[in-house]
Protein backbone atom coordinates (compact mmCIF):
# COMPACT_ATOMS: atom_id res chain seq x y z
CA UNK A 1 0.00 0.00 0.00
CA UNK A 2 1.87 2.96 -0.89
CA UNK A 3 -0.81 5.36 -0.02
CA UNK A 4 -4.99 5.21 0.25
CA UNK A 5 -6.13 3.65 -3.16
CA UNK A 6 -2.36 3.08 -4.54
CA UNK A 7 -1.51 0.04 -4.42
CA UNK A 8 1.88 -1.54 -5.88
CA UNK A 9 5.65 -2.85 -5.43
CA UNK A 10 7.76 -1.62 -3.04
CA UNK A 11 11.78 -1.74 -1.68
CA UNK A 12 12.06 -1.71 1.58
CA UNK A 13 14.73 -3.35 4.18
CA UNK A 14 15.15 -6.70 5.43
CA UNK A 15 13.07 -6.80 9.12
CA UNK A 16 15.52 -7.22 12.01
CA UNK A 17 14.66 -10.47 14.60
CA UNK A 18 14.54 -9.80 18.40
CA UNK A 19 15.72 -12.29 20.63
CA UNK A 20 12.53 -13.96 20.90
CA UNK A 21 11.15 -13.73 16.90
CA UNK A 22 11.53 -14.86 13.87
CA UNK A 23 12.44 -13.90 10.53
CA UNK A 24 10.05 -15.68 7.61
CA UNK A 25 9.99 -16.34 3.73
CA UNK A 26 6.19 -16.96 2.47
CA UNK A 27 5.30 -19.90 0.91
CA UNK A 28 2.01 -19.49 0.44
CA UNK A 29 -0.26 -16.93 1.38
CA UNK A 30 -3.84 -15.67 0.55
CA UNK A 31 -5.36 -12.12 0.01
CA UNK A 32 -8.32 -11.30 2.24
CA UNK A 33 -10.64 -8.26 2.60
CA UNK A 34 -9.03 -6.70 4.94
CA UNK A 35 -5.90 -6.22 3.03
CA UNK A 36 -8.14 -5.28 0.34
CA UNK A 37 -10.53 -2.59 2.82
CA UNK A 38 -6.91 -1.34 4.34
CA UNK A 39 -5.61 -0.35 0.75
CA UNK A 40 -8.64 1.72 0.16
CA UNK A 41 -8.35 3.58 3.65
CA UNK A 42 -10.11 1.23 5.80
CA UNK A 43 -7.40 1.25 8.40
CA UNK A 44 -6.56 4.94 8.09
CA UNK A 45 -4.34 6.86 5.73
CA UNK A 46 -1.10 4.63 5.37
CA UNK A 47 1.98 4.98 3.34
CA UNK A 48 4.29 2.36 2.17
CA UNK A 49 2.53 -0.54 4.01
CA UNK A 50 3.08 -4.27 3.12
CA UNK A 51 0.12 -5.58 3.11
CA UNK A 52 -1.00 -9.37 3.82
CA UNK A 53 -1.45 -11.01 6.89
CA UNK A 54 -1.98 -14.77 6.04
CA UNK A 55 0.76 -17.04 5.58
CA UNK A 56 2.51 -20.20 5.17
CA UNK A 57 6.49 -19.58 5.88
CA UNK A 58 9.98 -21.11 5.55
CA UNK A 59 12.16 -20.15 8.57
CA UNK A 60 14.94 -18.19 7.75
CA UNK A 61 16.48 -16.59 10.91
CA UNK A 62 15.31 -16.80 14.83
CA UNK A 63 16.38 -15.01 17.35
CA UNK A 64 18.69 -16.25 20.45
CA UNK A 65 15.85 -17.30 22.80
CA UNK A 66 13.78 -19.15 20.50
CA UNK A 67 14.02 -22.90 21.24
CA UNK A 68 11.21 -24.61 18.82
CA UNK A 69 12.23 -23.45 15.34
CA UNK A 70 15.24 -23.33 13.24
CA UNK A 71 15.95 -21.84 9.76
CA UNK A 72 14.33 -24.46 7.06
CA UNK A 73 10.84 -25.07 9.01
CA UNK A 74 7.99 -24.56 7.39
CA UNK A 75 5.67 -22.63 9.71
CA UNK A 76 2.07 -22.03 9.71
CA UNK A 77 1.92 -18.59 10.67
CA UNK A 78 -1.26 -17.23 12.47
CA UNK A 79 -3.07 -13.99 11.38
CA UNK A 80 -3.09 -12.60 15.35
CA UNK A 81 0.26 -12.87 16.57
CA UNK A 82 -0.37 -11.91 20.40
CA UNK A 83 2.63 -9.96 22.53
CA UNK A 84 2.47 -13.10 25.46
CA UNK A 85 3.62 -10.75 27.95
CA UNK A 86 1.10 -8.22 27.79
CA UNK A 87 -0.70 -8.08 31.51
CA UNK A 88 -3.66 -7.43 29.72
CA UNK A 89 -4.22 -10.46 28.65
CA UNK A 90 -3.85 -12.48 32.12
CA UNK A 91 -7.43 -10.71 32.76
CA UNK A 92 -9.01 -11.32 29.25
CA UNK A 93 -10.06 -14.44 27.86
CA UNK A 94 -10.21 -12.79 24.20
CA UNK A 95 -6.05 -12.95 22.72
CA UNK A 96 -6.97 -10.95 20.08
CA UNK A 97 -6.48 -7.25 22.46
CA UNK A 98 -3.46 -7.40 23.78
CA UNK A 99 -2.09 -3.74 24.13
CA UNK A 100 -5.54 -2.55 23.24
CA UNK A 101 -8.08 -3.03 20.50
CA UNK A 102 -7.41 -5.50 18.04
CA UNK A 103 -3.69 -4.97 18.88
CA UNK A 104 -2.92 -8.38 18.38
CA UNK A 105 -3.35 -8.57 15.04
CA UNK A 106 0.15 -6.94 14.02
CA UNK A 107 0.10 -7.25 10.39
CA UNK A 108 -1.52 -4.37 8.81
CA UNK A 109 -1.99 -2.59 12.16
CA UNK A 110 1.15 -1.67 13.60
CA UNK A 111 3.87 -3.63 11.23
CA UNK A 112 4.80 -4.42 7.87
CA UNK A 113 2.59 -7.71 6.54
CA UNK A 114 3.63 -11.14 4.85
CA UNK A 115 3.18 -9.92 0.99
CA UNK A 116 7.44 -9.87 1.30
CA UNK A 117 10.58 -11.15 0.80
CA UNK A 118 10.53 -11.38 4.34
CA UNK A 119 8.94 -10.95 7.01
CA UNK A 120 8.72 -10.89 10.69
CA UNK A 121 6.56 -12.72 13.29
CA UNK A 122 7.08 -11.86 17.36
CA UNK A 123 7.75 -14.48 20.06
CA UNK A 124 7.77 -17.10 17.49
CA UNK A 125 7.57 -19.88 20.00
CA UNK A 126 3.87 -18.62 20.90
CA UNK A 127 2.60 -17.95 17.59
CA UNK A 128 4.41 -20.35 15.23
CA UNK A 129 3.33 -24.04 14.69
CA UNK A 130 5.22 -26.31 12.10
CA UNK A 131 3.43 -27.65 9.22
CA UNK A 132 2.52 -31.41 10.04
CA UNK A 133 4.21 -33.92 7.79
CA UNK A 134 2.12 -34.49 4.41
CA UNK A 135 -0.31 -32.18 5.21
CA UNK A 136 -1.86 -30.40 2.62
CA UNK A 137 -0.51 -26.49 2.84
CA UNK A 138 -3.70 -25.01 0.57
CA UNK A 139 -5.85 -26.62 3.64
CA UNK A 140 -3.10 -25.35 6.04
CA UNK A 141 -3.26 -22.15 4.90
CA UNK A 142 -6.74 -21.33 5.94
CA UNK A 143 -6.69 -21.87 9.42
CA UNK A 144 -4.39 -18.70 9.89
CA UNK A 145 -7.38 -16.50 9.49
CA UNK A 146 -10.88 -17.70 7.96
CA UNK A 147 -11.12 -21.25 9.69
CA UNK A 148 -9.94 -19.10 12.81
CA UNK A 149 -12.26 -16.41 12.26
CA UNK A 150 -15.43 -18.45 11.34
CA UNK A 151 -14.66 -21.20 14.34
CA UNK A 152 -14.70 -18.05 16.76
CA UNK A 153 -17.90 -16.86 14.91
CA UNK A 154 -19.43 -20.23 16.12
CA UNK A 155 -18.06 -20.57 19.73
CA UNK A 156 -18.68 -16.61 20.59
CA UNK A 157 -22.46 -17.90 19.49
CA UNK A 158 -22.36 -20.86 22.13
CA UNK A 159 -24.06 -23.40 19.51
CA UNK A 160 -25.15 -26.52 21.36
CA UNK A 161 -26.83 -29.40 19.98
CA UNK A 162 -30.24 -29.25 17.62
CA UNK A 163 -29.65 -25.03 17.83
CA UNK A 164 -31.68 -23.75 14.78
CA UNK A 165 -28.60 -21.54 13.28
CA UNK A 166 -28.54 -18.58 10.52
CA UNK A 167 -25.17 -17.57 9.20
CA UNK A 168 -25.54 -14.35 7.69
CA UNK A 169 -22.97 -14.21 4.39
CA UNK A 170 -21.27 -16.99 3.06
CA UNK A 171 -18.19 -15.75 1.62
CA UNK A 172 -14.89 -17.93 3.25
CA UNK A 173 -15.38 -16.52 6.68
CA UNK A 174 -19.25 -17.88 6.55
CA UNK A 175 -18.39 -20.57 5.32
CA UNK A 176 -16.08 -21.60 7.80
CA UNK A 177 -18.92 -20.50 10.50
CA UNK A 178 -21.33 -23.45 8.46
CA UNK A 179 -18.62 -25.63 8.92
CA UNK A 180 -18.11 -24.94 12.49
CA UNK A 181 -21.91 -24.88 13.45
CA UNK A 182 -22.11 -27.99 11.64
CA UNK A 183 -19.51 -29.55 13.89
CA UNK A 184 -20.53 -27.81 17.25
CA UNK A 185 -23.99 -30.09 16.57
CA UNK A 186 -26.55 -27.37 14.84
CA UNK A 187 -29.59 -29.04 13.74
CA UNK A 188 -31.68 -26.84 10.96
CA UNK A 189 -28.20 -24.64 9.29
CA UNK A 190 -29.97 -21.55 7.24
CA UNK A 191 -27.04 -19.99 5.19
CA UNK A 192 -27.77 -17.07 3.41
CA UNK A 193 -26.04 -16.11 0.20
CA UNK A 194 -26.24 -16.22 -3.36
CA UNK A 195 -22.95 -16.73 -5.34
CA UNK A 196 -23.41 -20.66 -6.99
CA UNK A 197 -19.49 -21.59 -5.57
CA UNK A 198 -20.35 -20.63 -2.47
CA UNK A 199 -23.78 -21.89 -1.71
CA UNK A 200 -22.43 -25.59 -3.37
CA UNK A 201 -19.44 -25.45 -0.31
CA UNK A 202 -22.27 -24.59 1.79
CA UNK A 203 -24.32 -27.50 1.20
CA UNK A 204 -21.25 -29.56 1.51
CA UNK A 205 -20.00 -27.72 4.80
CA UNK A 206 -23.99 -28.79 6.44
CA UNK A 207 -25.79 -25.87 5.22
CA UNK A 208 -29.74 -27.69 5.69
CA UNK A 209 -31.53 -24.48 3.87
CA UNK A 210 -30.19 -21.46 1.89
CA UNK A 211 -31.82 -17.80 1.74
CA UNK A 212 -30.94 -15.22 -1.08
CA UNK A 213 -31.63 -11.66 -0.29
CA UNK A 214 -32.81 -11.65 -3.92
CA UNK A 215 -36.09 -13.45 -3.13
CA UNK A 216 -37.09 -10.81 -0.85
CA UNK A 217 -36.33 -9.74 2.85
CA UNK A 218 -34.18 -12.37 4.56
CA UNK A 219 -35.85 -12.03 7.87
CA UNK A 220 -39.39 -12.73 6.72
CA UNK A 221 -37.96 -15.52 4.66
CA UNK A 222 -36.36 -17.22 7.93
CA UNK A 223 -39.20 -16.45 10.35
CA UNK A 224 -41.61 -18.30 7.13
CA UNK A 225 -39.20 -20.93 7.01
CA UNK A 226 -39.40 -21.43 11.02
CA UNK A 227 -42.89 -21.49 11.05
CA UNK A 228 -42.79 -17.81 13.03
CA UNK A 229 -40.76 -19.45 15.86
CA UNK A 230 -37.46 -17.62 14.87
CA UNK A 231 -33.83 -18.68 15.55
CA UNK A 232 -31.46 -19.52 18.17
CA UNK A 233 -27.66 -18.01 16.82
CA UNK A 234 -27.61 -15.89 13.97
CA UNK A 235 -23.38 -15.78 13.31
CA UNK A 236 -23.00 -12.59 11.17
CA UNK A 237 -20.15 -12.74 8.34
CA UNK A 238 -21.29 -9.91 5.98
CA UNK A 239 -23.74 -6.98 5.55
CA UNK A 240 -23.96 -3.73 6.94
CA UNK A 241 -24.42 -2.09 10.45
CA UNK A 242 -28.40 -3.11 9.80
CA UNK A 243 -27.78 -6.76 10.02
CA UNK A 244 -27.59 -6.45 13.99
CA UNK A 245 -30.91 -5.27 13.59
CA UNK A 246 -31.88 -8.28 11.40
CA UNK A 247 -30.25 -10.71 13.68
CA UNK A 248 -32.20 -8.88 16.67
CA UNK A 249 -35.80 -9.89 14.31
CA UNK A 250 -34.91 -13.36 14.09
CA UNK A 251 -33.82 -14.42 17.31
CA UNK A 252 -35.85 -16.03 19.63
CA UNK A 253 -35.41 -14.76 23.27
CA UNK A 254 -32.41 -16.25 25.02
CA UNK A 255 -30.75 -15.71 21.45
CA UNK A 256 -27.19 -15.01 20.47
CA UNK A 257 -26.39 -12.82 17.61
CA UNK A 258 -22.63 -13.29 17.20
CA UNK A 259 -20.88 -11.03 14.85
CA UNK A 260 -16.89 -11.74 13.13
CA UNK A 261 -17.99 -8.77 10.20
CA UNK A 262 -15.81 -5.87 10.09
CA UNK A 263 -18.12 -3.11 9.89
CA UNK A 264 -16.92 0.50 8.32
CA UNK A 265 -16.35 3.25 10.26
CA UNK A 266 -18.75 5.48 8.82
CA UNK A 267 -21.89 3.75 9.68
CA UNK A 268 -23.68 3.80 12.97
CA UNK A 269 -25.64 1.30 14.85
CA UNK A 270 -29.51 2.28 15.69
CA UNK A 271 -31.65 -0.40 17.40
CA UNK A 272 -35.21 0.06 17.94
CA UNK A 273 -35.66 -0.77 21.83
CA UNK A 274 -38.46 -2.99 20.32
CA UNK A 275 -36.41 -5.12 18.11
CA UNK A 276 -34.16 -5.91 21.51
CA UNK A 277 -37.16 -6.17 23.05
CA UNK A 278 -37.80 -3.16 25.22
CA UNK A 279 -34.16 -4.52 26.22
CA UNK A 280 -35.60 -7.00 28.21
CA UNK A 281 -35.27 -9.65 25.45
CA UNK A 282 -32.30 -12.24 26.95
CA UNK A 283 -31.18 -11.66 23.36
CA UNK A 284 -27.43 -10.84 23.36
CA UNK A 285 -25.09 -9.24 20.91
CA UNK A 286 -22.09 -10.31 20.18
CA UNK A 287 -18.50 -9.28 18.50
CA UNK A 288 -15.09 -10.42 18.72
CA UNK A 289 -11.73 -10.47 16.27
CA UNK A 290 -9.90 -13.50 15.04
CA UNK A 291 -8.09 -15.62 18.07
CA UNK A 292 -4.32 -16.28 17.73
CA UNK A 293 -1.15 -17.99 19.05
CA UNK A 294 0.13 -21.32 18.26
CA UNK A 295 -2.03 -23.07 20.46
CA UNK A 296 -5.43 -22.03 18.69
CA UNK A 297 -3.81 -22.70 15.16
CA UNK A 298 -2.10 -26.06 16.45
CA UNK A 299 -6.33 -27.04 17.17
CA UNK A 300 -7.91 -25.95 13.70
CA UNK A 301 -4.81 -28.06 12.22
CA UNK A 302 -6.09 -31.18 14.23
CA UNK A 303 -9.66 -30.47 12.66
CA UNK A 304 -7.98 -31.07 9.47
CA UNK A 305 -5.16 -33.57 10.50
CA UNK A 306 -7.84 -36.09 11.86
CA UNK A 307 -10.24 -35.47 8.73
CA UNK A 308 -13.03 -33.74 10.41
CA UNK A 309 -13.25 -31.46 7.56
CA UNK A 310 -11.60 -29.76 4.33
CA UNK A 311 -11.21 -26.02 4.54
CA UNK A 312 -9.31 -25.64 1.34
CA UNK A 313 -12.31 -26.13 -0.62
CA UNK A 314 -12.42 -22.54 0.07
CA UNK A 315 -9.57 -22.10 -2.65
CA UNK A 316 -11.28 -21.72 -6.02
CA UNK A 317 -7.88 -19.93 -7.75
CA UNK A 318 -4.42 -20.71 -7.33
CA UNK A 319 -1.63 -18.73 -8.35
CA UNK A 320 2.29 -19.62 -8.79
CA UNK A 321 4.90 -17.58 -7.86
CA UNK A 322 5.76 -14.75 -5.89
CA UNK A 323 5.02 -11.94 -8.21
CA UNK A 324 1.54 -13.51 -8.73
CA UNK A 325 0.27 -11.94 -5.59
CA UNK A 326 -0.43 -8.88 -7.60
CA UNK A 327 -3.17 -11.19 -9.29
CA UNK A 328 -4.51 -12.58 -6.47
CA UNK A 329 -5.12 -9.38 -4.53
CA UNK A 330 -6.65 -7.61 -7.64
CA UNK A 331 -8.79 -10.76 -7.38
CA UNK A 332 -9.87 -10.57 -4.31
CA UNK A 333 -10.41 -6.61 -4.74
CA UNK A 334 -12.96 -7.28 -7.65
CA UNK A 335 -14.24 -10.39 -6.73
CA UNK A 336 -15.59 -12.17 -9.26
CA UNK A 337 -18.62 -13.84 -9.09
CA UNK A 338 -16.91 -17.21 -9.36
CA UNK A 339 -14.24 -16.71 -6.72
CA UNK A 340 -14.10 -17.67 -2.78
CA UNK A 341 -10.48 -17.43 -2.29
CA UNK A 342 -7.46 -17.30 -4.14
CA UNK A 343 -4.09 -18.12 -3.05
CA UNK A 344 -0.67 -17.64 -4.05
CA UNK A 345 2.21 -21.04 -3.46
CA UNK A 346 5.75 -19.71 -3.21
CA UNK A 347 8.78 -21.76 -4.68
CA UNK A 348 12.16 -19.85 -3.82
CA UNK A 349 15.25 -21.14 -5.61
Amino acid sequence: MLSVNNVGWMEKEKPVAGPLDAILRPVAVAPCSSDTHTSHGGSGDQHNLILGHEAIGEVVEVGELVTRFKPGDIVVVPCCTPDWLSTDLQSNKYNAHDHGLMASFKFLLSKDGVFAEYFHVNQADANLVKLPEGMDMAAALMTVDMMSTGFFGVEQAEVEYGDTVVVIGIGPVGLMAVAGAHLKGAGRLIAVGTRPNSVAVAKEYGATDIISYKDGDIVEQIMKLTGGKGVDRVIIAGGKADTINQALKMLRPGGIASNMNYFDASETFEIPAWEWGLGMSNKDIRGGFCPGGARRIEKMLEMIQYSRFDPAKLITHRFDGFDKIEDAFKMMDEKPSDMIKPAVFIKWD
